[in-house]
């Protein structure tokens, strides 16, 4: 064994280590296409697909070189051979849902979630599994289902994030306390070494390590060298630096290396894991696997403030619970104001500040109930002054919605100063949280700042996210004073500078805080042995990156949207404060199958990162700070970014942040056509109204051309509708003109309990006219009058969706005025078809302003909303056929949380109903009839056939116009409408 140089003890072990690459040396002419004929993957060194990984879920932003998509470890190693003949950085990325900034970096970057994402087997008996590295956890965890086995570590991030991540990171969870972390499950690795060697890592005895190390060999033989070394020579070093807590992912994985040495054998697998990418790029991964708990159990106990809870954490790890989570006044607070979690906060008592959620894992019934009571028996009338509990899964999923939902309250401010994530998982030993709590407090107050304190109380690992703002001078100084006291606090305290997000560029700075000059040498001296030029990933962990350094916003950013905002944007910061909204978390790339949902539908068909809201509101943001080139209303941008967006509204709920991508693409799409115009085809969809109503009075001869040979080809050379699809069907007596000649109303208003006026939007009156009569006939039985406005005009959503805003405004104002008195004077309004429904609740906030806009929102209803609201269906006589219906919901009322109306009504009348967890069905108005994206809306809609073909109900039902047309292009058969089925169980 060669000696080992004592110059490691000063600060630089190794003078590559502040090697900096700067692109001038790697962006020269020819590498995209030199890569690209080595793999079989892809390869694209485009200006948007580099700024598409220039983030993370991290407040940093560095542009890469390029972006490698490998099929294949072969393509792997050949990209990292070629790389390290040329001194090319390399950096291997997952799902991008890094919150230290270890995800972005100038380097190629390889992403493993395109094509290296398959579970390649799963052995039951031995409880294992093996994935390639860019596998989704919720995804390997769906395979282990019917094993009732899973892998234990349970980030929030669980839905996109990848195995090569979770390796990389060591990754744990909410249930750390009984699980630990990623390093504790994983058996083997097969992995890329810096100069491209592939191997396999795993467990050796000590024997076979000594045997196998040579300092001057290959790199393989070096991290036995230096894993030899270090077990050998540093174990007491280590021993006594690391600190000895269950949440510690800052450095290299030192001490597990040592602590297992002490049996006789290292997994020197486990000492890539934390390494962040640094040390090796891993391409499969093996795991062990826990068994799926028989049943679970909450109790949570309510406290007057923070310091008395982390008073009691101690004392209930004595209760053996599986997690222990905290949510704080401020969180309690906010979520107060939210309509979401209104049910569940009306549960806590009056004077609750700070809960702490208590969960047990049990065998039987009778087991969880006795930990859950033994609990709240022992703390409650102590600190606690009450205790719930919770034993139904409905009620389990409330409690933990309400939790897990701390960081989406959060990260919706749209300010400047933004609660941001750079010591939030700093962690102690727990027996110590009130005195570092009320310690952290201090600095809040020290540094005239606020933040919230949430997560993992049980492991001491509570998560902090001051409120700074970094687009100033003050504010960049202010972070790294909060995190060099933070730091402080973690050392004073005996605990880590990270417990949970890693290194990274947030954290790296401070490993040599916690650990001395000596273990961050040791460091350095690991990682020279196995990446000699300092290739892979460079600068975090043991290098040299600064905290302050490539921040997404700081004092020399500057935003200019290039025009003046049409919409109303009631945000803070307005269009700008919505354009910066996205925090990079990447919950819009959660597949459909582990997160359902409506958000991303063009990124769950295509899997491409440019299709997903994350991708979209990055690059417009980039577009709009001078990161791009382009304009963001340029012809370009919209036709490579925005227009696959296709408006489901899906975003404004299921992001996390609340990020409204449909409408930031209407309000560019605005300005696009301000600059450039606007094609026929355009025009004609945004007039579709105009359109509907020549085609109703024209049929059937208007029927009768759309089937004539050859016409939906010429229609498509001409227009560009897509002729394979179906074309509406009009019909020749209105829904108005039926009305009118059954003579009106058929109840009269004296004698009715409730007046509506049914707004006739163009697709019910002239091409759905039944789902109308249908309304009307239950309304009617339900002894409702009904009338037919006849001074209004289209609702405004097909010039709205498509960009015309002063069109839409138009349109709105007029309806508006119409409408506004004579809901004053105790009328209502119902919509049959549910986007022109939302149009009138939510969208007209954006287009108007004034009391008459807020009335008219507050009282325009979707048809089976209003029967559910005011329960008027329990007053019909109905008697459904016998069979069970596959409801499918829009995605306007899904993302306006009005969906369940339908499902409700028709239960109550009889019929058996499986509501899908759908998203949209991939018509989306005009989207699915445009040429050049009727493959892409086919896609989306098979995800859709895909659920009803799996779903028991015996026929289909679908509100929406766009999803009946989807689903009869698939079917041959049209869905009807909730309220035509409605209308068929009146007696």
């Amino acid at each position: 064994m060669a000696e080992r140089d004592s110059s490691a003890d000063g600060p630089a072990a190794d003078p590559r280590a502040n090697y900096r690459h700067g692109s001038e040396s790697v962006r020269r002419p020819g590498l995209a296409a030199d890569l690209d004929g080595l793999i079989a993957g892809e390869v694209r060194f485009d200006d948007y697909s580099r700024q598409l990984y220039a983030t993370d879920a991290s407040i940093y932003e560095v542009t890469p070189v390029g972006v490698v998509f490998p099929t294949s470890t072969a393509d792997v190693a050949a990209v990292v051979e070629y790389c390290a003949d040329r001194e090319i950085p390399v950096l291997p990325r997952g799902g991008g849902t890094s919150l230290a900034g270890q995800a972005v970096n100038e380097a190629v970057v390889l992403d493993f979630t395109r094509h290296m994402d398959a579970v390649l087997s799963v052995d039951p008996d031995s409880r294992t599994a093996r994935t390639q590295a860019g596998a989704v956890l919720a995804e390997l965890n769906r395979a282990l289902d019917p094993h009732d086995l899973k892998f234990a570590p349970d980030p929030s991030t669980a839905n996109r994030s990848a195995m090569g991540g979770a390796v990389g990171n060591n990754t744990t969870g909410a249930h750390s306390l009984l699980y630990g972390k990623t390093d504790a499950y994983v058996e083997e690795l097969e992995v890329v070494l810096a100069d491209g060697t592939v191997t396999t890592l795993g467990e050796v005895s000590l024997d076979e390590l000594r045997a196998g190390a040579d300092p001057d060999g290959t790199l393989e033989e070096r991290l036995y060298a230096e894993a030899w070394r270090i077990v050998d020579e540093e174990r007491e070093a280590v021993n006594e630096r690391f600190p000895d807590i269950k949440r510690n992912v800052s450095g290299y994985n030192l001490d597990t290396l040592v602590a297992e040495a002490e049996t006789g054998s290292v997994n020197l697998a486990r000492l890539i894991v934390g390494s962040e990418g640094t040390l090796a790029v891993v391409t499969e991964v093996t795991v062990s696997l826990e068994p799926v708990p028989e049943t679970t159990a909450l109790g949570l106990l309510t406290y007057d403030g923070l310091l008395d809870a982390m008073a009691d954490v101690d004392d209930i790890l004595d209760h053996d619970p599986a997690a222990l989570e905290v949510l704080d006044g401020v969180l309690v607070d906010l979520a107060r104001d939210l309509e979401e979690f209104a049910d569940v906060i009306d549960l806590l008592p009056d004077r609750t500040d700070t809960f702490l959620l208590v969960e047990f894992y049990a065998d039987s019934d009778a087991e969880r109930r006795e930990k859950v009571g033994r609990l709240l028996d022992d703390r409650v009338g102590d600190r606690a002054f009450d205790g719930l509990e919770a034993y139904d899964e409905a009620d389990q999923q409330d409690f933990w919605k309400m939790r897990k939902a701390s960081t989406p309250i959060l990260l919706s401010r749209t300010t400047d100063a933004k609660h941001i994530a750079f010591v939030e998982d700093v962690a102690v030993p727990p027996a110590h949280l009130p005195e570092f709590i009320a310690d952290f407090q201090r600095v809040f107050e020290d540094h005239d700042t606020i933040g919230s304190f949430y997560a993992h109380a049980g492991p001491g690992c509570i998560h902090v996210r001051p409120l700074v703002d970094t687009k100033t001078e003050e504010g960049v100084e202010r972070l790294e004073s909060i995190a060099d006291a933070a730091t402080d606090l973690a050392v004073q305290y005996d605990g880590a500078v990270s417990g949970e997000h890693g290194d990274g560029r947030a954290r790296t700075q401070w490993n040599r805080k916690l650990y001395g000059d000596h273990l961050v040498n040791v460091f350095r001296d690991l990682k020279t042995a196995v990446d000699p030029d300092w290739l892979l990933n460079p600068g975090t962990v043991c290098g040299d990156v600064d905290m302050t350094e490539n921040l997404r916003f700081d004092p020399d950013y500057a935003f200019d949207a290039g025009f003046d905002p049409a919409l109303n944007w009631d945000i803070d910061n307005g269009f700008q404060g919505m354009a910066e909204l996205c925090h990079g978390c990447g919950d819009c790339r959660g597949t459909q199958e582990t997160t359902g949902g409506v958000m991303c539908p063009t990124y769950r068909a295509s899997q491409e990162e440019i299709t997903s809201t994350r991708g979209r509101a990055n690059l417009l943001r980039q577009a709009m700070s001078g990161d791009l080139d382009d304009d963001a209303a340029d012809v370009e941008f919209m036709h490579e970014v925005l227009d696959l967006c296709i408006g489901c509204k899906g975003c404004s709920k299921d992001c996390p942040s609340e990020v409204d991508l449909a409408k930031l693409k209407v309000e560019v799409a605005h300005e696009h056509h301000q600059r450039h115009g606007s094609s026929l085809r355009d025009k004609l969809f945004a007039n579709v109204d105009a359109l509907n109503a020549l085609g109703s009075a024209l049929a059937p001869v208007s029927n009768w051309a759309a089937k004539v040979p050859g016409a939906r080809t010429v229609v498509e050379k001409t227009v560009g509708i897509a002729k394979e699809r179906s074309l509406p069907t009009f019909h020749r007596e209105s829904l108005v003109e039926w009305f009118d000649a059954r003579g009106g109303a058929q109840v009269s208003e004296s004698e009715a309990d409730r007046r509506v006026l049914l707004f006739p939007d163009s697709y019910t009156t002239y091409n759905a006219p039944e789902a109308g009569k249908a309304a009307v006939r239950v309304l009617e039985a339900a002894n409702v009058h009904v009338a037919i406005p006849d001074d209004v005009t289209g609702s405004g959503r097909p010039p709205f969706s498509k960009g015309f805003l002063d069109r839409a405004r138009e349109q709105a104002r007029t309806n508006v005025d119409a409408l506004a008195p004579r809901i004053r004077d105790g009328w209502d309004v119902v919509v049959v078809e549910p986007s022109d429904a939302v149009m009138f609740q939510s969208d007209y906030h954006d287009l108007l302003t004034g009391e008459d806009v807020d009335t008219v929102a507050a009282n325009t209803y979707g048809i089976m909303e209003y029967l559910d609201v005011f329960r008027l269906d329990e007053s019909l006589a109905l008697d459904a056929p016998a069979e069970s219906l596959t409801y499918h919901g829009h995605c306007h009322q899904k993302a306006t949380q009005k969906d369940h109306h339908a499902v409700g009504v028709l239960r109550r009348a009889g019929y058996v109903v499986d509501p899908l967890d759908s998203g949209c069905c991939g018509m989306a108005g005009s989207f699915g009839y445009e040429a050049e994206h009727f493959s892409m809306s086919k896609a989306i809609g098979h995800i859709l056939f895909e659920q009803v073909d799996e779903s028991p109900g015996d026929r289909v039902v679908a509100p929406g116009a766009s999803c009946r047309t989807q689903l009869e292009d698939h079917y041959d058969d049209e869905p009807p409408t909730p309220i035509e089925l409605l209308a068929q169980a009146l007696r």
